[in-house]
């Protein structure tokens, strides 16, 4: 995301969800219909697109974390005002629809610093996708991860599923998980590669945050560029990938951050990152 803008101004208040950024430049997302087990709405995926696309223009957070409120992370498109309200939809309004929770997905993935999902309770559909998407899925024993698309009558390739649940967990599980749509409760989840890491009861925010915090104090530039690469080089053969990389540490080490590390360990005192 280019971070050149134009006459839109900054958005100050968000209406379909909870935003704060602490003095580290960690910002937290929070899902915040509790009383729905923050199932989202059309305004509540248009947020979260704007929100990152703004993120990741002004450079200002270094890392992210998307947690939800109350008794679980998110259950998913709310079924009254999404799905019902979809029913009535012409073909044009539900490919804007899908292109728009498709675009949610991109702006995680493209957002120029990490994004760490913490997990409680129950991450589905469009909930499951969003903590997919995620760099980092940090769960307590009580997540339970649950791709629902085949069992409302659609396909299980929504929001990018299908791309990226085989990059994490491999075909065979992905497969599985699209195809049948059960629960994947934490152990599991960690075992097949989808959790990050598994905490203790209650714990997941908070260790979400750490890890949050820990990033931000790290070198920016080449976490961003790290993310980047990751995504680029899914799909690129290894002489494209190769050379990608090469030109990418040709840039990095002309920045302050390279200088800087060196200038450290010389001088054996801790780097001061400044993200250039």
């Amino acid at each position: 995301m280019s971070p050149f803008t134009g006459s839109a101004p900054r958005t100050d208040t968000w209406h379909h969800l909870a935003y704060a950024v602490d003095p580290h430049g960690v910002a937290t997302v929070t899902l915040a219909r509790p009383e729905k087990l923050n199932a989202l709405t059309f305004g509540a995926y248009a947020d979260l697109r704007d929100l990152l696309a703004e993120l990741s223009r002004e450079r200002a957070v270094r890392a992210l974390v998307l947690t939800g409120e109350g008794r679980g992370f998110c259950s998913g498109g709310d079924v009254d005002e999404i799905i019902g309200a979809t029913l009535a939809m012409d073909t044009a309004q539900l490919l804007d629809f899908n292109r728009m929770t498709g675009q949610v997905v991109r702006a995680v993935r493209e957002a120029p610093f990490p994004v760490i999902a913490a997990v409680h309770g129950v991450a589905a559909g469009a909930g499951a996708v969003l903590a997919l998407a995620a760099d980092f899925r940090i769960a307590d024993p009580s997540a339970r991860f649950a791709f629902l698309f085949t069992r409302v009558g659609l396909s299980g390739g929504d929001m990018g599923a299908a791309y990226l649940l085989p990059r994490v967990v491999g075909l065979g599980h992905a497969t599985r998980l699209l195809m049948l749509g059960d629960a994947v409760r934490a152990p599991e989840a960690e075992r097949i590669g989808l959790v990050s890491e598994l905490t203790d009861e209650g714990k997941a925010d908070a260790a979400a945050l750490a890890l949050a915090r820990r990033l931000a104090e790290g070198p920016a530039l080449a976490h961003a560029q790290t993310k980047a690469l990751l995504t680029a080089e899914l799909d690129m053969p290894l002489a494209a990938s190769v050379e990608l990389d090469a030109a990418t540490q040709a840039l990095l080490m002309t920045g302050e951050d390279y200088a800087e590390f060196h200038a450290a360990f010389t001088e054996k005192r801790p780097p001061a990152w400044q993200g250039k």
